[in-house]
């Protein structure tokens, strides 16, 4: 059992950037792989960033390849979402989760945390 709390959202002009960190508690957290997804009202989750449990590989959407980086701190059940030239279409809430392996489908992951709202104005 593995349950995710994210943080670090918030309003943010464009070109800008934030950091995500989604805490995780469970003694099991290194042996899973963790990925970012987001959401704006109306459409469905979108895959954003994935790691697998030793941060070993990474993968992104090609939206955000090049300006987001996730990586994790195992020591600290903590893993990150540093997102870099934050633009409008960026906007939505974050959410992270857990799962088995690195996955871009959402219905892949068993655990996520409640999200973090993301707003970057024009």
């Amino acid at each position: 059992q593995v349950q995710l709390v994210e943080s670090g959202g918030g309003l943010v002009q464009a070109g800008g950037s934030l950091r995500l960190s989604c805490a995780a508690s469970g003694r099991t957290f290194s042996s899973y792989a963790m990925g970012w997804f987001r959401q704006v009202p109306g459409k469905e989750r979108e895959f954003v960033a994935a790691i697998t449990w030793n941060g070993g590989r990474t993968y992104y959407a090609d939206s955000v390849k090049g300006r987001f980086t996730i990586s994790r701190d195992n020591a600290k059940n903590t893993v990150y979402l540093q997102m870099n030239s934050l633009k409008p279409e960026d906007t939505a809430v974050y959410y992270c989760a857990a799962g088995r392996s690195l996955e871009i489908e959402s219905y892949q992951y068993g655990y996520w945390g409640q999200g973090t709202q993301v707003t970057v104005s024009s």
